[in-house]
């Protein structure tokens, strides 16, 4: 069939940064328009436009709300999860399939989770020496009294991960979002399967594969062109709205530390891994893969963002589509460098405000634990909070006092969470890009040429 019809270059980018600019603009007046009503005895008054605009329609209490932008929000973040796991599946399934030497699939997998590895430990380093300097300046000693403990929050062995991998029922791991390594698995095992009977063999099921990946893209590239930048928008504005002032000043401290060490990172941190790591010009990175940022900003998850991240670095970076099939499923997943430097800095903080003394060596244990825990971190919004008490009960932590903390953190932590999701889905593409490099699978013509619009398209039959 013929490809679609290509957008003006750079009309998407400029479409999504001007989303991202009125989306955060809308959202500091209606921020401000809720503590001025609140602080002039007209709470009702917000309550009303609340009601209209923002509230969640899913609480309890919300019968009579309409809440327009949620609706609109949720929409466009359902339309994305729609595809996930037919994506993932069928993208690494080809990938895999079209793979026949096993010996540069092994070697191809060996370094993805090096760059992995390598990017976690800058980060966590980066993340460690921030928090153990701001803990001894006496910065997270804050007072939490009053706060409502946190309900419902329960530990998990990481370990668990490993044993997620291999799924028990096959609709399971096609049923549930948060399971995409059960699927990375049987995806896996389903394209070495068909590299063992040879093509000949597996021409229908290879064929119906492709075919589905291809339907995937036309919904994809509509949800994406189409529907994004609004997306953007409606849900910036949300936040900002429904997570007012009063949320941040409780933990100014944590939340300064938490933004400056995750902008470090994303800024100055990962255009040094492509300058050294792969040879290649850091600034087109960082202008290239802002879209990304911003749309990974805005929604909160990885697993939403994984279609416009894979077209970025295959049609704006020029990596190979191997490559980015295997790598940015698989690091959706596993390499989330941003939560394991928010999990630090919360863990930190929660140290400080219970009374908890920090050693170096209690420092590391947090670290090895955060690595380890964001790996089963679900690609979905807020989950990296959620997961913070399993570190929280691997290095003792649970007194009164650091559980009123964790609320405190559950509470103010979606912000930071939108930049964790940016930092995570950034890491992703640098590591297909070192990756590619490394295989000689990278068109660097492709890199350095000049940004444009990266637009989802059909493939040529």
């Amino acid at each position: 069939m013929e490809k679609q019809k290509k957008q003006p270059a750079g009309s998407l980018a400029k479409k999504m940064g001007l989303s991202l600019v009125c989306g955060l603009a809308a959202g500091m007046l209606m921020m401000f328009l809720r503590e001025t009503l609140n602080s002039s005895g007209h709470g009702e008054v917000w309550n009303t436009i609340n009601r209209i605009l923002f509230q969640d329609i899913t609480t309890a209490g919300a019968e009579s709300a309409l809440g327009v932008f949620y609706l609109i929000g949720q929409l466009f973040i359902r339309s994305l999860q729609l595809v996930i796991v037919p994506m993932v599946f069928t993208s690494i399934t080809l990938a895999i399939g079209q793979i026949s030497d096993t010996r540069m699939l092994g070697r191809i997998s060996a370094k993805t989770i090096g760059w992995f590895l390598i990017c976690s430990f800058f980060a966590l380093v980066l993340a460690c020496g921030a928090g153990m300097i701001v803990y001894q300046g006496g910065l997270f000693n804050i007072q939490v009294e009053g706060l409502a403990g946190s309900e419902g929050s329960t530990g998990a062995n990481p370990m668990n991960v490993i044993l997620n991998v291999v799924p028990a029922n096959i609709i399971t791991a096609f049923g549930n979002n948060t399971a995409v390594l059960a699927v990375v698995f049987v995806a896996v095992c389903l394209g070495l399967s068909m590299n063992a009977l040879g093509e000949a063999k597996t021409e229908i099921l290879r064929k119906l594969i492709r075919e589905v990946n291809d339907v995937v893209v036309v919904f994809l590239n509509y949800v994406v062109t189409k529907f994004a930048p609004f997306g953007v928008f409606v849900l910036l504005t949300r936040t900002f709205a429904t997570y007012g002032i009063n949320y941040l000043k409780p933990a100014l401290a944590y939340v300064i530390v938490a933004v400056s060490m995750l902008m470090v990172f994303l800024i100055i941190g990962y255009p040094m891994v492509v300058a050294l790591g792969a040879g290649l010009n850091p600034l087109i990175f960082l202008k290239k893969i802002s879209n990304v940022a911003v749309f990974g900003f805005s929604t909160s998850s990885s697993a939403a963002t994984l279609p416009l991240n894979f077209k970025t670095c295959t049609e704006g970076f020029g990596v190979d589509e191997t490559i980015a099939s295997f790598v940015l499923p698989l690091g959706m997943t596993v390499n989330m460098n941003g939560t394991a430097i928010m999990q630090v800095i919360a863990t930190v903080f929660i140290a400080g405000c219970a009374g908890y003394d920090l050693s170096l060596t209690q420092l590391v244990i947090v670290a090895l634990l955060a690595l380890i825990a964001s790996a089963g971190t679900p690609a979905a919004p807020g989950a990296g909070a959620i997961v913070l008490f399993t570190i929280l009960s691997g290095v003792g932590f649970i007194n009164e006092g650091a559980l009123l903390a964790y609320s405190l953190i559950l509470a103010i932590n979606r912000p930071i969470e939108m930049l964790v999701t940016a930092l995570n889905v950034v890491g992703d593409a640098v590591t297909s890009i070192c990756v590619a490099k490394s295989e000689g699978l990278l068109d660097e013509n492709i890199y350095n040429a000049k940004a444009s619009g990266i637009v989802l398209q059909e493939q040529d039959h």
